[in-house]
């Protein structure tokens, strides 16, 4: 049964006598919900690079990169296990709710990490699997260990971690990096700030319950909205880059178009509210759940737009 979290202190420990854990406990580690996106946009970048990979390759490369997500969870949720049991969003994970150990996420996670790499470099190419690397120690090591617990910037910063898979997948292809890639790589970077911050509006005193200064935790609600709609602007210039660019065609841009359009629309609403009643933030919500549709719509059409144009 997950931890109360409304009943811990800033010192409360995670469960020192956790129940054996289950197979459902090692993949909720890996953040799932989390690596659908990331499969998806590393699945995306691999289906638009030029040249041909065998289909079982092609999956292994896939893989690898859902395995390396799993893996940057599953060591995420062993170095903020305490951090996790004072959030109710966060405390019926298997750390803070007592259903395993620290040792073994660590060994999990450093395992999987390993593995997908190594999988990676020998299925596909070691150019791959060296941005799979980094991939995982950005996220580690930048984001959760040095940027999350010190600064409102972490998600400024950090989102480059999620960023990653596109590079991975035009990379296992190609065995190298190109400017559609790149592009799709900034495009998620500037993405991050406010789809992120919409959830750390209404979700804001988890996050100062458990000591991380998240921008609306620092600097206050209006503040953030500001810069959800900053952001937002240059999110839009980047989902437009390829199209300027001419990385790709219509089918992109149209799409590109009227998904940001909308997400701007959003972002504006969220930055004119003045709710502070996290139940009631129903601009902040929507934005969130929006901006995750969105980047599946963008990504997509990346993909329908080349195999129109390479017809």
């Amino acid at each position: 049964m997950a931890t109360n979290a409304s009943l811990l202190t800033d010192e409360a420990p995670v469960s020192s006598v956790p129940m054996p854990a289950e197979w459902r406990d090692f993949v909720a580690l890996t953040k799932p919900r989390v690596m659908t996106l990331v499969v998806f946009t590393g699945l995306c970048g691999l289906l638009v690079a030029p040249g041909h990979i065998a289909p079982i390759l092609g999956f292994t490369a896939i893989l690898c990169i859902a395995l390396g997500a799993g893996a940057a969870g599953a060591l995420n949720q062993w170095y903020e296990a305490d951090r996790d049991a004072r959030m109710k969003r966060t405390a019926a994970r298997p750390l803070p709710a007592g259903r395993m150990d620290r040792e073994s996420a660590l060994h999990f996670g450093v395992g999987l990490s390993f593995f997908s790499v190594l999988l990676m470099g020998f299925a596909t190419n070691w150019f791959a699997a060296c941005i799979l690397a980094v991939s995982i120690l950005f996220y580690v090591f930048v984001y959760t260990i040095w940027l999350k617990p010190r600064t409102a910037q972490n998600i400024v910063i950090g989102g480059a971690a999620g960023a990653f898979p596109p590079l991975i997948g035009w990379a296992a292809v190609t065995g190298d990096v190109a400017a559609l890639p790149f592009a799709l790589f900034m495009l998620i970077f500037f993405w991050t700030p406010p789809h992120f911050w919409a959830l750390a509006l209404f979700v804001r005193m988890d996050y100062a319950n458990a000591g991380i200064p998240m921008l609306p935790v620092v600097a206050g609600e209006r503040v953030t909205r500001r810069q959800i709609l900053f952001y937002t602007s240059i999110m839009a210039a980047a989902a437009m880059a390829p199209v300027l660019l001419e990385l790709t065609g219509l089918v992109y841009g149209l799409t590109a178009f009227i998904a940001t359009a909308i997400f701007a629309v959003m972002a504006f609403q969220v930055s004119l509210s003045r709710e502070t009643d996290p139940a009631k933030m129903i601009p902040e919500r929507r934005l969130f759940k929006y901006s995750v549709l969105y980047l599946f719509l963008i990504f997509g059409a990346v993909v329908v737009d080349h195999w129109v144009y390479a017809a």
